[in-house]
């Protein structure tokens, strides 16, 4: 059967209620694969072969089935014995390591790409992974997005500011809905606001224009290999917020797709699979195009849970199709199949 790592945060620390990567988990096992699990400390170069210490990981059989945290207790995993594979032996690598987009993620990506051209899969795909930035990445597609700056010059933000006069600006690696500042017209607060987001005038950060929509919801919207999920996870802020996140507090109802979240996936569904980016959430606030989530997607649970989806299995099926029949790949797109075993 293949095999198929998880590059993860500690697994003693996901939430059994809600974490996304626990649903791919279990889509894997369920289909017979042979699941795996590594950490980013667990990432080998020596010799120029990149080995992963992994620990073969099984869901016990009756939560994999549910995933009902109620009867989930303490003991819903179990780790055989670490042992050290070459990273090539794997079908599949799926690298779900929360941010911090810091170095040590950067370093990550590296060596999966040493596997990805001896013929692994890796979703996403390293390269990709290091090329888009969550925030600017959507810049790509001006056609989607609202009004915006991306700059680290007080005078320029101040004037975008002045023109627009309700603003959110925010850090380009900012995460979960941290560091973000919504500045109205004479907001005494303005300039340390700025000096405090580009650590005073070092650091590019972006500022959009306040989205008035963003009460009825800032929309998740998951694509597999460019094709969406035909549902959003509406996530709608707490009284008195601006953010929707749910780690800032929001709360989340599932949607159907609009014509204009439909247009959107539309417009960078083709980039997203000339890319490799398999596995994507983009954040839509009314009918413009904020965000392209690529490092660590989630919200799968929430959707599954209200619309009876299986999305993780949806795209553990897509991965095991994509190697039983390879695309043709573009000079952008390296991955090729391996030709022996």
């Amino acid at each position: 059967m293949p095999k198929i790592a998880f590059l993860m945060d500690p697994i003693e620390t996901l939430s059994v209620k809600k974490d996304s990567t626990l649903a791919m988990i279990a889509a894997a096992q369920q289909r017979g694969l042979d699941v795996f699990y590594l950490q980013q400390d667990g990432l080998v170069l020596n010799g120029g072969v990149v080995t992963a210490l992994t620990c073969p990981l099984k869901l016990r059989s009756d939560f994999c089935e549910t995933l009902d945290p109620e009867t989930a207790g303490t003991e819903w995993y179990q780790l055989g014995n670490e042992q050290a594979v070459a990273l090539a032996e794997m079908d599949i690598v799926m690298m779900r390591k929360d941010p911090p987009f810091d170095m040590e993620y950067i370093y990550s990506t590296y060596l999966l790409e040493r596997a990805e051209a001896e013929g692994v899969m890796v979703v996403n795909r390293p390269s990709a992974l290091r090329d888009c930035n969550e925030k600017l990445f959507a810049t790509l597609f001006p056609q989607c997005c609202p009004e915006l700056i991306v700059s680290r010059r007080m005078d320029q933000l101040k004037a975008f500011h002045k023109q627009h006069a309700n603003v959110v600006f925010k850090k380009l690696d900012g995460m979960g809905g941290a560091s973000i500042f919504r500045v109205m017209e004479r907001d005494p607060n303005l300039s340390v606001v700025l000096e405090t987001l580009t650590n005073s005038g070092r650091e590019q950060i972006m500022g959009q224009v306040y989205l008035p929509e963003i009460v009825d919801g800032d929309k998740r919207i998951l694509l597999i290999n460019g094709e969406p999920i035909p549902y959003a996870l509406a996530r709608i802020p707490s009284a008195g917020e601006t953010r929707g996140n749910l780690a800032a507090g929001g709360r989340g109802e599932g949607r159907p797709l609009t014509d204009r979240d439909l247009w959107i996936a539309q417009q960078i569904g083709p980039e997203l699979r000339r890319r490799g980016l398999m596995f994507v959430g983009i954040d839509v606030i009314g009918d413009y195009l904020t965000e392209i989530n690529v490092t660590c997607p989630t919200c799968i649970r929430e959707l599954n849970e209200q619309f009876g989806l299986d999305i993780a299995g949806d795209l553990i099926e897509t991965c095991l199709q994509q190697l039983a029949t390879p695309p043709v790949c573009h000079p952008a797109t390296p991955w090729q199949p391996r030709l022996t075993r």
